[in-house]
């Protein structure tokens, strides 16, 4: 599932290397000539925009099964641990599918997205509940607003993911809790069909800036921005959707071979998504 939760109409600005990991640093440093500035990877949200209102258009957003949908909110709630009540953000809302089953099990939700046309299509599907159209680096929300955030399937969207930690770390109040879930680099699936470096990639139904994660990568961004941090490895998790009719027929076959393929334990890491959670740490006095 491919959220996303970005946009162009807020113009707070926050630093741009919060969380970035050290061994990232170093690896660009070293391209660089003598008295040269790193300069982050941007995200070229214009097309993750027009990606995303188009898919609001087809009506064909929710590439994940129902009882796939219903397993991720399962692994949210244990991982959060977050009560009934508790105020959560669904960063990369989408059509509201995520929202809509966090609100089923009590919580107090607000989505965000970057599309105004899929919020167009969350608020008509699920009236009771607010969604905003706002950008992941830049949230509109006050420090410390909330208990929990969900990240669904948009951290494999943002080249430079570090401003996102910083802007969860930031609406999250101390000891709150976000869980993420994107799609394992080191899934031979994953890797094969997404990964720009594979001489086997498919571009269709992905957007430029898109890249399956790495999953020690995004836990060093997050422990840098201020998180206790924890990774989890799921496969089994059951595609309905995916934009090529050629892929589409072979659907039932690798969700098959997911399921099964990488269930032995020696084969964890090898699984397709990597879901990573973590808790704010107490603010220093």
């Amino acid at each position: 599932m491919a959220h996303e939760t970005c946009g162009s109409h807020i113009t707070r600005q926050r630093g741009t290397a919060i969380g970035r990991p050290a061994a990232v640093v170093r690896r660009e440093s070293a391209m660089l000539e003598p008295g040269q500035m790193a300069t982050p990877p941007q995200q070229i949200k214009s097309s993750e925009i027009a990606f995303f209102d188009g898919h609001a258009a087809s009506g064909a957003y929710d590439v994940f099964a129902p009882e796939t949908n219903a397993r991720l909110i399962d692994i949210f709630v244990r991982l959060s641990r977050l009560p009934g009540g508790a105020r959560i953000a669904d960063l990369g809302c989408g059509s509201g599918v995520f929202s809509n089953l966090l609100r089923q099990r009590g919580y107090d939700v607000t989505g965000v997205d970057l599309s105004p046309k899929l919020i167009n299509v969350a608020q008509a599907k699920f009236p009771g509940i607010t969604f905003l159209e706002g950008d992941i680096e830049q949230l509109p929300f006050t420090d410390a607003s909330f208990d929990g955030v969900l990240l669904g399937g948009v951290l494999h969207h943002l080249p430079d993911p570090s401003r996102c930690a910083a802007e969860v770390a930031r609406i999250l109040r101390p000891g709150g809790s976000f869980v993420a879930f994107d799609p394992n680099r080191m899934n031979p699936f994953m890797y094969l069909y997404r990964d720009r470096t594979s001489p086997f990639y498919s571009a269709t139904g992905v957007t430029k800036n898109e890249r399956p994660i790495l999953a020690d990568d995004i836990a060093a961004t997050f422990r840098a921005a201020g998180f206790r941090t924890g990774t989890e490895f799921h496969s089994g998790l059951k595609y309905r959707y995916t934009a090529s009719a050629a892929a589409r027929r072979l659907l039932p076959l690798y969700n098959l071979l997911d399921d099964i393929l990488f269930r032995p334990a020696l084969m964890t890491r090898y699984r397709s998504f990597v879901i990573t959670h973590g808790e704010k740490l107490q603010e220093r006095a």
